[in-house]
């Protein structure tokens, strides 16, 4: 029996990862979307590894007498998910070039989904690279991080 998984984890693939290749990639193609499901247990364990204790993150008086309705999420995390959405996709063979994230809001312990686009594609010195749109959106829908990111993946043809 496997264990359970806790919030924001999801299972690894099992066994050798399949290949993204460029030439299987269009603009407008969807990444497979990452729902998280944060609680304040992943908040401490991430103020511990990124050494941001800042109280609002775990402490939910602490978090409203700052003016907020709950504890929030570290901008950084709201980043790592971002960025495990687009490694997940790409996989063991693609590389990820550049990465950039806006905070435009606050996000609280509600369902989180990272989304992402491929907004084109083009060859450069022989390489494959793929710009993506990325957006985490709160349970509303509405994006509260927005981003980007250039990946680059293997060709056939190289």
């Amino acid at each position: 029996m496997s264990p359970r998984l806790k919030s924001g984890q999801h299972k690894p693939s099992a066994g050798k990862l399949k290949t993204l290749w460029f030439e299987d990639v269009s603009e407008g193609d969807e990444l497979p979307p990452l729902a998280i499901n944060p609680d304040t247990r992943q908040l401490v364990m991430y103020a511990g590894a990124s050494g941001d204790f800042q109280p609002i993150h775990y402490d939910k008086d602490v978090a409203q007498k700052a003016g907020h309705d709950a504890v929030i999420i570290h901008g950084a995390l709201k980043s790592a998910w971002l960025a495990q959405m687009v490694t997940d996709w790409i996989g063991d063979s693609g590389w990820m070039r550049e990465f950039s994230v806006q905070y435009r809001g606050i996000d609280y312990l509600d369902r989180k989904i990272c989304r992402g686009r491929v907004t084109g594609t083009r060859t450069e010195d022989g390489a494959g690279l793929v710009e993506l749109e990325l957006a985490l959106e709160d349970e509303a829908g509405e994006v509260t991080t927005p981003g980007k990111a250039v990946v680059e993946l293997p060709r056939r043809d190289a």
